[in-house]
């Protein structure tokens, strides 16, 4: 074998994920969206490379789905313990709700002087159109089996108890969350300050302690890792019909609810 394959061969490497999008299925095909099931064999691929000084992971999401953000944090944390392999997290654009779920998992969170970040908190939208199909003399006929199955019914008007029970379900969610950015970032922040949905550009977000620091991956890792140090990207492979799929159906739907998520944090 020839010295500089051996010298290649010996090098550190760096393991890249990219998690660029909304958190959870989207899509008619179930293509785009940030899931744990679609990132498992991504992280069980990127922790058990050799040689791995450490796993990055670069986060540009507004949020999306609780569950699915919770269960993609849980995993890289577990992989981080199993392996006993740091994971440093880079925002990009936006890190908020859910997407600064994901950067929770790290043990370290950089982010450019741009990107927004925070957003900790908990939102249900919708419309109501009872109103309006009342106007037009449509008449819905809705069968249940169970008092609560048509909770929050866009086509009848708000029950108080329907609200009360969404904004119950909501303050669990939170608390969930909360409690664990407070586990990951610890003395650092003040949830109280922090924790209310509030988002932030990255210099305010490190005086508040939900980032360490302003910075970029490749010049931060080579300097603290060494100018040799390789980085390798790891990233979820497609399948041919949802690759040929995206290009109708599902990048108009994955366009729409991008542009909704995304659009709360845009100039």
């Amino acid at each position: 074998m020839k010295w500089w394959k051996e010298i290649f061969k010996r090098s550190w490497v760096i393991p890249v994920v990219r998690l660029d999008g909304v958190i959870g299925s989207s899509g008619q095909f179930g293509g785009g969206g940030l899931t744990d099931c679609s990132l498992a064999p991504v992280f069980e691929k990127a922790f058990e490379m050799s040689r791995i000084k450490a796993v990055a992971l670069i986060i540009n999401s507004p949020g999306g789905s609780p569950t699915q953000s919770s269960l993609i944090a849980s995993r890289i944390k577990r992989l981080s313990l199993e392996n006993n392999v740091p994971v440093i997290a880079f925002c990009e654009d936006v890190a908020a709700s859910g997407g600064y779920w994901l950067a929770c998992s790290a043990e370290e969170i950089y982010a450019d002087e741009n990107s927004i970040v925070g957003s900790i908190g908990v939102i249900s939208a919708g419309f109501g159109f009872h109103e309006f199909i009342n106007r037009q003399g449509i008449e819905r006929r809705v069968y249940t089996a169970g008092d609560d199955k048509s909770v929050l019914d866009p086509f009848r008007p708000e029950k108080k108890a329907d609200i009360q029970k969404i904004q119950k379900i909501q303050r669990s969610i939170h608390n969930n969350f909360k409690k664990y950015v407070e586990g990951s970032r610890g003395i650092k922040i003040d949830t109280e300050i922090v924790c209310t949905g509030e988002f932030w550009d990255a210099r305010n977000a490190l005086d508040l302690g939900l980032i360490d620091g302003i910075d970029h991956l490749e010049p931060l890792l080579k300097k603290r890792y060494g100018s040799k140090i390789r980085f390798k990207v790891v990233s979820r492979k497609k399948p041919l019909f949802a690759r040929l799929s995206k290009s109708m159906i599902d990048s108009v739907s994955g366009a729409i609810v991008s542009k909704l998520y995304f659009g709360r944090f845009t100039l």
